[in-house]
């Protein structure tokens, strides 16, 4: 209602002798007027409210059947995962089965194995030590190679197994590498010799953090490597100081390695282009094991190469200590006669009746005063009988018959004859357990076969 019909009805009120005065009307009018206004306001306010709740309602049913359906899809996925993760454990535990059975089987037929060859080189060596004419000595040599080579195919296969599974684990402790360089030296020499090589090594007082037997076993392919592929020259091996660290080298003067073979040499199954111009046996598989063992020592392995000049392989070892002159053994090494410990006592304890009668065949032409015997019980009753004989040193093999070990047998000689009794673990067994156990009973460690000439250095240094 507009101002001017406002007033006219004020005039036809006042007209009309209204008792209420025009003032009192118009704020009544302006009220109502804000009162209708507010109201119409909340009405619209409300209708929107109405609409949006409408729209979130409708927003909500559309989500509600989009999470339904998203929810069935992740279902189904979560399905599909745990039937492929159960699968996948089926197929690990499948894997992991066979790998355990691999293992074990590599490792029994390697030490049944190992057996009867170590039985052979030993009765081979007793025949190449009584003489005979050229002919006779030629086929000796050609067996002893033969044999030598089942050896390194038997110790390299083990290796590979135990590698790539998991189970050689590295017993890292101070090592002094005169202990190692010497024995690896005494064991490659004659085959360098037989080439017309020079095999020296410079001598060292360093000690380093590692494990004795895989560093000898990385040392031991790299030198058979150099002697192999070397024809004319020299192989070297040293030890130098590189602040914390100590780096030991294999020096040849072989053919060197090309250029793109560098990368590849310590991949399994390849061979350089000197081995296959020179048509020599083998895997391809020393480097990679050497490379796979300094790994797992944390040790680097490196090589530096000159075609047609010859190559020297790197191994990095941290550095612990220098051996002083008063810390060395006092005792200096005897010199024997090639068949010599002057009566030696002797005691040789293995459940092989043949590895006995070759053991026998060989100490005898040493002069050894020897006792053979397979068991524990045997070596009461031979003490029993023979008090007179006291055994200066045991060779025990590892596995004896019942469950008995060597080192059972060494325990039982040193209740006897003293903790300082010299004890000699012989075995075919190449695990670590094996070496921790012998090691753990501070006893000596030799692993079938034997090479002759390891035995009688050894040999020589206890009984020195």
């Amino acid at each position: 209602m507009h101002r001017n019909d406002q007033r006219l009805g004020v005039d036809s009120l006042a007209n009309g002798d209204n008792s209420e005065s025009i003032e009192s009307l118009l704020q009544k009018i302006d009220r109502l007027s804000k009162i209708n206004s507010v109201l119409m306001q909340r009405v619209e306010r409300s209708m929107d409210q109405q609409a949006n709740a409408f729209s979130l309602f409708q927003t909500a049913i559309n989500l509600e059947s989009e999470v339904r359906l998203r929810t069935n899809e992740l279902n189904s996925t979560l399905e599909r995962l745990e039937q492929s993760n159960a699968e996948l454990v089926t197929a690990r535990d499948t894997a992991e089965r066979a790998n355990r059975f691999k293992t074990r089987f590599f490792t029994a037929v390697g030490h049944d194995l190992l057996q009867p060859l170590h039985a052979a080189k030993l009765s081979l060596s007793a025949v190449a030590e009584t003489g005979g004419d050229s002919e006779q000595s030629r086929l000796i040599a050609r067996i002893d190679h033969a044999l030598v080579s089942i050896e390194d195919i038997l110790k390299t296969i083990l290796d590979l197994s135990k590698l790539e599974d998991g189970y050689m684990k590295p017993a890292l402790q101070d090592v002094a590498l005169v202990d190692v360089f010497k024995p690896l030296l005494n064991e490659m020499e004659p085959i360098a010799r037989a080439k017309g090589l020079s095999l020296t090594y410079r001598r060292n007082n360093f000690i380093i953090r590692s494990d004795p037997l895989m560093l000898r076993r990385i040392l031991q392919n790299l030198l058979a490597n150099a002697v192999r592929y070397t024809e004319i020259g020299r192989v070297f091996l040293a030890a130098r100081r590189r602040g914390r660290e100590v780096r030991i080298e294999v020096w040849d003067t072989g053919p060197g390695i090309l250029a793109g073979e560098v990368d590849r040499i310590f991949e399994e199954f390849q061979r350089g282009a000197a081995s296959e111009a020179a048509d020599m046996s083998g895997f391809g598989l020393g480097l990679s094991i050497a490379q796979r063992m300094s790994e797992a020592l944390g040790h680097t392995l490196d090589l530096c190469t000159r075609r047609e000049r010859g190559t020297c392989f790197h191994v990095y070892a941290q550095f612990i200590d220098e051996l002083t002159q008063s810390s060395r053994s006092k005792s200096p090494m005897v010199a024997h006669e090639a068949y010599g410990f002057q009566d030696a006592k002797v005691l040789i304890i293995d459940n092989e009746v043949a590895v006995l009668d070759a053991m026998r065949t060989v100490m005898e032409k040493w002069s050894c005063d020897c006792r053979f015997v397979s068991s524990l019980t045997d070596i009461e009753q031979l003490l029993a009988a023979e008090p007179d004989f006291a055994p200066q040193v045991v060779l025990a093999d590892y596995h004896l018959d019942r469950g008995e070990t060597g080192l059972d047998a060494i325990q039982l000689l040193r209740t006897r004859y003293g903790a300082a009794f010299n004890g000699v673990v012989v075995t075919a067994d190449h695990t670590p357990e094996v070496q921790n156990a012998v090691a753990a009973a501070d006893s000596q460690l030799l692993l079938k076969p034997v090479r002759p000439a390891e035995l009688r250095a050894l040999l020589q240094h206890l009984l020195a």
